[in-house]
């Protein structure tokens, strides 16, 4: 993943400048920490990294792929089969179980029957050790349990690169560091790519590189 130039102004009446003139490219397989001050800008440039929001400058590359030409429907495939996301606030839906939260986006892809859709969610539930909460709503968890199953749910189609928006900002400090370990081991044991968004020292200490976001611009000077 790779990012070129890459630059998001809000037009208004103030124009307001979230991302500017970013280059990044990370490792596959790395756990990389996005750090900063409030309003810095490292969310968007998250978002932006995700395509799930459109730069005014620049490019995101996959796998050295520029993505600037993608149609909306182009898009939505790229994320559902090669992005995951985790957000500070987990975003499960009340009215479905847990199994059936983790299902959702093996069923928008498409590419599991229902049989084997169920299977897959059991499996990353039983990895996370919550295969006994499968038919509990959310509601029914912990804090720490919910944002468990957020994890499980941006694994479900496999993909190779996890983006993290402050994944630890709303848990106490146990579950924080579960979700820590279970991110650092998608690299270490999966391979996956992680880029995550946090104010967690802690956090951001375990991941392999730290960079510093300041006015929506890499800070080469930033200190953690």
């Amino acid at each position: 993943m790779a990012a070129e130039r890459l630059g998001r102004i809000l037009p208004g009446e103030i124009t307001v400048t979230l991302v500017r003139d970013v280059d990044l490219e990370v490792q596959r397989g790395e756990f990389l920490a996005i750090m900063g001050p409030s309003g810095s800008g490292k969310s968007s440039l998250l978002y932006l990294l995700g395509l799930l929001d459109t730069p005014t400058s620049g490019r995101v590359l996959l796998d050295g792929q520029d993505t600037s030409g993608y149609g909306e429907d182009q898009l939505a495939d790229t994320r559902l089969r090669r992005l995951g996301f985790v957000f500070q606030f987990h975003f499960l839906l009340a009215e479905f179980t847990v199994a059936e939260n983790v299902r959702l986006p093996m069923r928008r892809l498409g590419a599991l029957d229902e049989e084997a859709a169920w299977r897959r969610a059991e499996h990353l539930l039983d990895q996370f050790g919550l295969r006994d909460h499968a038919h509990k709503h959310p509601h029914q968890l912990s804090g720490g349990q919910r944002q468990r199953v957020a994890i499980a749910r941006a694994l479900a189609n496999d993909p190779p690169i996890i983006l993290a928006d402050e994944p630890t900002g709303n848990l106490d400090s146990h579950a924080s560091a579960n979700v820590q370990e279970i991110l650092h081991d998608l690299t270490r044991r999966m391979g996956k790519t992680v880029v995550a968004v946090t104010h967690d020292l802690t956090f951001a200490s375990a991941a392999d590189r730290r960079i510093g976001i300041v006015d929506g611009r890499i800070d080469p000077d930033w200190q953690m």
